[in-house]
């Protein structure tokens, strides 16, 4: 109310960015703008969103995310005092370094390391369930569906949980930057730290020793020991001419033995070894970086190496290959992707994908000879399919709606597609992976966010969220699509199978 006064009166000079702030957007990003549930508010986290870019976003809002439109609340003239209050620099830069995150890390007293696990249940066909609605994570059981625990989280759970190679161990993020360790096995949270003070995702390498948490706030990329969230590297990531910019996503590539980070600001993916005999990498021009390969004098060697990929424009978002030779990257601005080749570390072909493509949620399988990867569009209702060997658009398949989610699993024939937006939201496509025909249209609670699948181990059962406060996961037969219960839920998001994640299955993400 205080907002729309302070907009609505003639009398007063202008309408109050500050206050508008505190009133309307305070509750998602902080008080302190440094964020919460959303993204930090200071100039060092919006990067390229200024001007008529920011209020555009605070008009219209974001697709696909929790970020309203204020165009029917604020005027013009409100809308351009809280983007100018924003993009006014906090009194002190806030510093997130080495020792102020190991002065947040903090081991459970009380956790004891169980020798095996104390259920009965089979540990790799364990799915975690995270409820943001009140910030907790049900564990299943994948063959009764019981809930084995029900954990607390931190705030604002982010991005995918990552689990250990072996299973036992899983590890959550928030967007405030606290990374939470949780043993499956003793059914037990094993301790936390704050990485980062706004934060995007995390990765961790397949020798399990380290977990790489993505940062928008500062512009870092931190790496810990997964064995008990020390510190083992923060990098300042900035461009080859020293300016600063985001970590959009960080991605582990097990076969390169790297981690892949996205630049939020920059043209530039990085690679940052997570084994001893990473690299060389050059900061020149280099005819192949495969591992072994000393074409070049490397600037960097080991444990930690970085190497710079130059690409046209900065990329938000990717999706690999199966061997991890090559990427298929985008940008939120962009009507196309781009194919990198991670060995010659270069563009090697461009692809049409309009409508803001979720390249996070793509996924891959054979089809008559051919590798193909199924992309969704945030902004359109289609499902982009493209050849992997010659990146050719296959077809594109419509649907009824724009979705975010796209799953599927090596034991189904099928492809489960949500609606997230729009007239049709919460209808789910299945589509024939083969034919590349949709032959049903689930339609279990209209009008409610229905979305993201996942799968049981054996592929036997769909899991699918009804994303609201008083939702549930509905498990369906994978092969008849029969509904056969549902579990309530407090606004059930994402769910994650462990041996569907540890064994990088080709339908689910990674």
């Amino acid at each position: 109310m205080l907002a729309l006064t302070l907009v609505a009166s003639p009398a007063l000079a202008g309408p109050d960015g500050a206050a508008i702030y505190a009133d309307l957007c305070a509750s998602c990003h902080a008080e302190t703008r440094l964020g919460a549930q959303g993204p930090a508010l200071i100039p060092e986290s919006l990067g390229r969103l200024k001007g008529d870019k920011l209020t555009a976003v605070i008009a219209d809002g974001r697709a696909m995310t929790q970020m309203p439109a204020f165009a029917g609340t604020l005027d013009p003239e409100g809308i351009a005092a809280v983007a100018e209050f924003i993009s006014t620099p906090l009194p002190e830069t806030p510093v997130w370094g080495e020792t102020e995150i190991l002065a947040t890390r903090s081991l459970r007293e009380d956790y004891i390391p169980a020798e095996a696990p104390v259920f009965t249940a089979d540990p790799m066909n364990v799915t975690l369930v995270v409820e943001t609605g009140d910030s907790h994570i049900s564990v299943l059981d994948g063959d009764t569906f019981d809930v084995l625990d029900r954990f607390e989280t931190p705030f604002a759970v982010h991005g995918g949980p990552k689990f250990s190679s072996d299973g036992r161990y899983v590890f959550v993020m928030s967007r405030d930057g606290w990374v939470q360790k949780y043993d499956i096995w003793s059914l037990h949270e094993v301790g936390r730290v704050r990485a980062g003070l706004n934060s995007r995702n995390i990765a961790m390498s397949s020798d399990g020793k380290y977990l790489a948490v993505a940062n928008y706030l500062p512009n870092t990329l931190t790496i810990l020991n997964a064995a008990d969230l020390t510190v083992a590297r923060v990098f300042e990531v900035t461009g080859r001419k020293g300016e600063p910019s985001r970590v959009s996503a960080v991605y582990q590539a097990p076969e390169r033995g790297t981690f892949v980070l996205a630049l939020k600001d920059v043209p530039e993916i990085w690679e940052v070894a997570f084994t001893g005999d990473g690299g060389p990498y050059s900061e020149g021009f280099v005819h192949n970086n495969e591992n072994g390969m000393e074409e070049a004098v490397g600037v960097e060697k080991g444990l930690f190496a970085r190497r710079r990929i130059d690409v046209s424009a900065p990329l938000d978002d990717f999706f690999f290959s199966p061997d991890y030779r090559e990427l298929i990257g985008a940008n939120r601005e962009g009507e196309t992707g781009v194919v990198v080749n991670l060995d010659v570390g270069r563009e090697i072909a461009s692809l049409p994908l309009p409508g803001m493509p979720h390249l996070g949620s793509g996924i891959s399988w054979e089809r008559n000879g051919h590798r193909v990867v199924a992309i969704p569009h945030l902004n359109e209702p289609r499902i982009s399919i493209i050849d992997m060997e010659d990146w050719s658009l296959v077809k594109v398949i419509e649907t009824s709606g724009p979705g975010f989610f796209l799953r599927s699993h090596d034991g189904t024939p099928y492809l489960w597609a949500d609606v997230f937006t729009g007239e049709h939201k919460g209808e789910m496509h299945i589509i024939d992976k083969q034919s590349l025909e949709v032959v049903k249209v689930l339609k279990p609670e209209p009008g409610k966010t229905v979305a993201h699948t996942e799968f049981t181990r054996d592929g036997k059962y769909a899991l699918v969220s009804i994303w609201e406060m008083d939702g549930a996961v509905i498990i369906y037969d994978a092969a008849t699509f029969t509904e056969l219960k549902r579990l309530p839920m407090v606004k059930p998001s994402g769910k994650y199978n462990v041996w569907n994640k540890i064994t990088f299955e080709d339908g689910t993400s990674h």
